[in-house]
C-alpha cells in the first residue's frame, strides 16, 4: 500500500455534515507529506468575461490530474472554484508536481487562463506556526472526500500567491492526464429562488472556540430548515443536447488527432449518451436512473478547507438573515465572510467509471460561485 492509502484510507469516515467541526473527526497530516494549492490568476476578470465554467473546469482539472497521475488512488483533496487545495505523501510527489505543471501548461494553452500552482512542505507550513488536519466526510454511501482544519492550507495558498514552492508550467503542448473529466450537465436553476455561494473564514486572531460556535450555528440553521438544500434537483441535473459544455471536453482529452476530430467524438459520445439517459436505457449493467441517484448523492455542495464553503439553494429570506448572522459575528472579530447570490448553480463532473459508484460532482454557483464570495470577502479585510 501507498502512504496515502495508508494514512488517508485509516481515518475514519463521518456521516452527519453538523459533525464537521468536532476536533477529534481531524488527523495530523504526516510531517515528510506537501500540500498542494492552484488557483487561477484574475478569476474576477474571467467571470466578468462569462467564462467561469472553463475557470470551473480549470479547478476540477487540478483534481482529475493528480487523481489519474497516482492511478486512481484515493487522496485527500477540496474544490475551490477557481482551483483546489490537497495533499499527497512523498512518494507521489514526483508525478504530482508533473501533473500539476502539465495542468498549468494546459489551462493556458486550452483555457486561455493563467493557473499558478505549489506544493508546499507541511514542515514549512508547521514551523510558520501552522497545521494540516484532514477528516473524511462521507455525503453518501458511495464515497468520502477530505475536510480539511489547522490554517495550513490557509498559509499554503498565502505562500503560492507570494510565489513561494511555485511549479512552472510544463513546456509547450504538454497535456496532463484528464480522462474522466466532463461537464455535460446544463445549469440548476435554483428551486427555493437563490443559489447562494457562502465562505467563511476565521478573522485574525479570533477564538477558536467562537469560531467554531459560528460555524455550527450556521450550518445547524442550514440543516434543520426547508428553506435550503441541495442545489441539484432530485432527478439529478438538466440534460440536453449538445451539451454546454462540449467545447471544454473535447479541449480536455488527450491528444489524439486535431480539436475538430475530438470535438466530433466527444459529440458523438455525448449525442450517445443523452440517448441513454433520456430513455433510461440500461446498457449491460449500467442503469442511468442509478447513476443519476448518485450524481445527486455524490454532489460535493458543502465542505470545510480551514473555512466553511457551501452551495445552497435557498430562500431569499434565509440568505438575508445568514447574512445578518455573519455580520454580527465579523463585528465581534470572529469570522471573514463572502456571500455571492445567483439564480443558477453549475456542476463538472470527475467520473472516472460509469460502473463505480464513487465518481464525484464539484458544484459552484453558476455566476462567480466561490471566486465571486471571495472577492467580496477581500473587500471586506481592505
Amino acid at each position: 500500500m501507498s502512504g496515502s492509502e495508508i494514512f488517508y484510507g485509516g481515518i475514519p469516515v463521518f456521516r452527519g455534515f453538523a459533525r464537521l467541526m468536532d476536533p477529534a473527526l481531524y488527523a495530523p497530516l504526516p510531517g515528510d507529506w506537501s500540500v498542494g494549492v492552484a488557483d487561477i490568476v484574475d478569476s474576477t476578470k474571467a467571470i466578468a468575461a462569462q467564462r467561469y465554467k472553463a475557470v470551473n473546469m480549470a479547478g476540477a482539472a487540478v483534481v482529475a490530474a493528480v487523481t489519474n497521475a497516482l492511478d486512481g488512488r484515493d487522496f485527500p483533496f477540496v474544490f475551490g472554484g477557481d482551483g483546489a487545495s490537497f495533499a499527497v505523501a512523498p512518494d507521489d510527489f514526483d508525478r504530482t508536481r508533473d501533473a500539476l505543471a502539465a495542468t498549468a501548461r494546459w489551462v493556458r494553452d486550452d483555457l486561455d487562463l493563467v493557473m499558478r500552482v505549489a506544493l508546499v512542505p507541511v514542515a514549512a507550513i508547521r514551523a510558520a506556526g501552522a497545521d494540516v488536519r484532514v477528516a473524511r466526510f462521507g455525503p453518501s454511501a458511495n464515497l468520502a472526500y477530505a475536510m480539511f482544519s489547522g490554517g495550513g492550507l490557509a498559509f499554503a495558498d498565502a505562500a503560492m500567491k507570494r510565489g513561494e514552492f511555485a511549479i512552472d508550467p510544463a513546456p509547450e503542448g504538454a497535456q496532463p492526464d484528464l480522462s474522466g473529466l466532463s461537464c455535460r450537465f446544463e445549469v440548476m436553476p435554483s428551486a427555493r429562488g437563490v443559489i447562494l455561494s457562502l465562505l467563511v473564514m476565521p478573522a485574525k486572531g479570533a477564538d477558536p472556540a467562537a469560531f467554531r460556535k459560528v460555524i455550527e450555528d450556521i450550518v445547524a440553521r442550514v440543516e434543520t430548515t426547508p428553506e435550503a438544500g441541495r442545489p441539484v434537483p432530485s432527478g439529478g441535473p438538466p440534460l440536453r443536447f449538445p451539451p454546454q459544455g462540449i467545447e471544454y471536453e473535447a479541449r480536455a482529452m488527450r491528444r489524439g488527432g486535431s480539436l475538430a476530430l475530438r470535438r466530433a467524438a466527444v459529440l458523438g459520445f455525448a449525442f450517445w449518451a443523452f440517448v441513454v439517459f433520456r430513455l433510461g436505457l440500461k446498457v449491460g449493467k449500467f442503469v442511468p436512473k442509478l447513476y443519476l441517484q448518485q450524481v445527486v448523492e455524490n454532489s460535493d455542495f458543502r465542505k470545510f478547507d480551514d473555512g466553511l464553503r457551501m452551495i445552497l439553494d435557498c430562500t431569499a429570506e434565509l440568505a438575508a438573515e445568514l447574512e445578518q448572522r455573519l455580520a454580527a459575528a465579523s463585528a465581534q472579530g470572529i469570522v471573514r465572510y463572502g456571500l455571492h447570490e445567483q439564480d443558477a448553480a453549475m456542476m463538472t463532473c470527475f467520473t472516472p467509471s460509469v460502473m463505480r459508484s464513487d465518481h464525484v460532482h464539484f458544484i459552484d454557483g453558476a455566476s462567480g460561485g466561490y471566486a465571486a464570495a471571495a472577492t467580496v470577502l477581500k473587500a471586506r479585510v481592505m
